[in-house]
């Protein structure tokens, strides 16, 4: 039988691959998968508890329930100050659906997405099953920026999205206001969508934050991304949503609502309670642990750039004239530490290392990565 041939060409994720294969390794330190190591806090989860409780167990409209979407735009504008109102908000399985969703509802066949690199490799995926065509972007010789002229000439005909995210995972990079404004200033005449993957801005540790989304004049073709996962620690709730204007979220909700139906109803009260809690203490851990991470390969002499947001560290590792597939797995066998290998994210030369760990792990794993690099 011949299967679909986006699924059929389609490899599995690279970060899942190098995860498993430090966890089947015995006594591996693990720098590789993006997940705070932290439990749900008990609000969140008494609340969920709660509506299981008494029976919230059926089936909640399509989009999420009244009051989730109400708590959503009322935290929206209070904490970033954007103005979607609750008709135009969907409660997603995730922000993997919310994007997933996103380049249903917005790409033809050939439509092509720009995605600045180094990036989150689902983009890319997700892109091609669509049967869209991913164009890359580098940023790495431009201190992860976006360069306007760069930007301006990937645009062709047949551009269709460009794709945000800052935080940047794997760099943990944010945007500043010039590339900000300078993306805007080419994006508003080329009329595409902009897709602002937000999940990490939360965890944003020093500086100034802006997102594309502020750009309301564009407010038509902007779809926002956002998640519960990353700031309270909820990953495995698969909760996230997206925020769109009202005529394009009309059409996004057909796509969602033919995919998943709906989240789940009853982890609805745990989302409402999640946008009541205090995420300063959770930012604190992951800004003091980033510090750690970045002072530990500065002195060891490893070439990276201090991440402003999100747990990652993007370190260059060109010196040792290996791929980043070839050095991860060759550090995993000698030195017992995991980490993801750059190309997974479209930027060869480089690793992508986690701080979503312990304070001993992280210690124990950055000695063996010291004694390792003294054997190259």
């Amino acid at each position: 039988m011949i299967l679909n041939t986006a699924a059929q060409n389609e490899q599995l994720s690279g970060i899942r691959e190098f995860t498993y294969l430090v966890r089947a390794t015995p006594g591996a330190v693990g720098f590789t998968i993006g997940e705070p190591d932290l439990d749900t806090p008990d609000p969140i989860k008494e609340a969920a508890k709660a509506a299981l409780d008494a029976n919230d167990t059926h089936y909640p409209p399509g989009n999420g329930y009244p009051a989730t979407l109400e708590a959503i735009s009322a935290y929206e504008a209070r904490a970033h100050g954007l103005h979607y109102g609750p008709d135009e908000i969907i409660l997603t399985d995730g922000a993997t659906e919310a994007l997933f969703v996103s380049f249903a509802t917005i790409l033809n066949p050939g439509d092509e997405v720009i995605i600045p690199t180094p990036a989150f490799g689902l983009y890319e995926s997700i892109v091609r099953l669509q049967r869209g065509v991913p164009v890359a972007l580098p940023t790495e010789k431009n201190a992860y920026q976006i360069d306007p002229a760069a930007l301006r000439a990937a645009i062709t005909p047949r551009t269709k999205a460009v794709i945000l995210t800052s935080p940047n995972n794997p760099t943990g990079c944010i945007y500043t206001k010039e590339t900000l404004d300078a993306v805007h200033e080419v994006l508003r005449e080329a009329q595409v969508f902009v897709l602002c993957d937000d999940v990490y801005r939360e965890l944003v540790y020093s500086g100034e934050y802006h997102s594309f989304s502020e750009y309301q004049d564009m407010r038509d073709r902007i779809i926002v991304i956002q998640s519960f996962s990353k700031p309270y620690a909820m990953t495995g709730w698969r909760l996230g949503y997206l925020m769109a204007d009202a005529p394009l979220r009309e059409r996004l909700q057909v796509f969602h609502q033919y995919c998943v139906t709906s989240a789940p109803a009853f982890l609805q009260a745990g989302c409402v309670k999640a946008l009541e809690t205090d995420v300063a203490p959770v930012r604190a851990l992951f800004k003091r642990r980033r510090d750690y991470m970045y002072g530990r390969l500065t002195e060891m002499g490893w070439p990276c750039q201090e991440p402003e947001g999100a747990f990652y560290i993007f370190v260059d590792i060109s010196q040792w004239s290996m791929d980043s597939r070839a050095f991860a797995r060759r550090m995993l066998a000698e030195a017992g530490v995991g980490v993801i290998p750059g190309v997974f994210f479209g930027t060869e030369g480089y690793i992508r290392l986690s701080y979503c760990y312990s304070d001993a792990e992280l210690k124990e794993g950055l000695d063996r990565m010291e004694r390792f690099i003294k054997t190259l």
